[in-house]
């Protein structure tokens, strides 16, 4: 299958690419420039260069393709309009693939999040829509729920489209995310700190296997359908935080809810590590036999690397 990827030099893409090359599809990936040419190169990918505000370009290379992957979206944006901006300047190139693959049967797989607050107090499904963006929502990763649903609505228009719900850590020996960011805060503050009585829970997968299932929903996934990427479905966030206090050597400490917000320990991430996330994977694993194969989030704590800098 030749197959158009955006965001290849990203964490997930870096990773997603090879899985590709690996399984015998030829990749295509976009590139803006000649840094992000060259690693793509590395990765064994054929390199389009051009950028996401180009949409004329992204159809082009969509029709040109058996299929799209797109995970890439506008960073550039995040610091003046947040996720607002970036979300509005996404919807646009869903259309965009939309129009070029209608009636095609040919896959879209679009990587989504799992991050919306749990439903009716239990684990979110695969069979649950994305949720409602209300205008109390702005400025939140729920902004994205509309380019999610742009996606599986491509379904209706003959498009083989499917959104890949991502857990809330995609963890790795080259994550950047959100791990980093709680190591870092427990070194400055001196204590690993959790919200509350740290029951909440949070979701988790290795960016390996996301990898795998991003091939599996382009190879045989149906079409209108949303994938879960989650491997450690509901992990307390005490837990999270006492992995990290033991690794550093430092002790864990609850945060009361008076002394969450700003600025609180966790600062700007304060309405982010309160919330709970329980998550299944059980309808991705049958339908796609997708088995997560690597290490869970605690045993990757365990195993160093988050820590090799001191």
């Amino acid at each position: 299958m030749r197959v158009f990827v955006t965001g290849g030099t990203g964490h997930s893409g870096s990773y997603i690419i090879p899985e590709l090359v690996a399984a015998g599809h030829e990749v295509t990936g976009l590139a803006r420039s000649d840094t992000a040419a060259a690693a793509l190169s590395a990765l064994g990918a054929k390199v389009r260069r051009g950028d996401l505000e180009d949409l004329d370009g992204l159809k082009e290379a969509a029709a040109d393709s058996d299929g799209v992957v797109h995970i890439a979206h506008r960073q550039d944006l995040l610091p003046s309009g947040g996720m607002d901006a970036v979300a509005a300047a996404e919807l646009p190139i869903m259309l965009a693939y939309g129009e070029a693959l209608a009636g095609t049967g040919k896959p879209l797989v679009a990587a989504g999040s799992i991050g919306s607050p749990g439903r009716l107090g239990r684990p979110a499904t695969e069979e649950d829509p994305a949720l409602f963006v209300g205008d109390e929502h702005k400025g939140t990763l729920r902004v994205r729920n509309v380019v999610e649903a742009a996606v599986i609505g491509l379904a209706e228009r003959g498009v083989r489209s499917s959104v890949v719900r991502i857990a809330n850590i995609m963890h790795s020996t080259t994550d950047a995310g959100f791990l980093p960011m709680l190591i870092a805060l427990a070194k400055e503050k001196g204590f690993a700190g959790y919200p509350g009585d740290g029951a909440n829970l949070w979701n988790a997968v290795h960016v390996r296997d996301v990898a795998s299932l991003f091939r599996l929903a382009l190879e045989k996934g149906p079409a209108g359908k949303y994938w879960h990427a989650v491997e450690d479905g509901g992990i307390p966030f005490r837990e999270i935080a006492e992995a990290i206090g033991s690794r550093l050597g430092l002790p864990t400490v609850s945060i009361p809810a008076d002394e969450l917000m700003v600025p609180g320990y966790f600062g700007f991430l304060a309405n982010i590590v309160t919330q709970n996330y329980p998550a299944s994977n059980l309808i991705t694993r049958r339908t796609l036999g997708w088995e997560p194969a690597q290490s869970s989030l605690l045993a990757d704590l365990d195993n160093g690397h988050y820590f090799s800098a001191g």
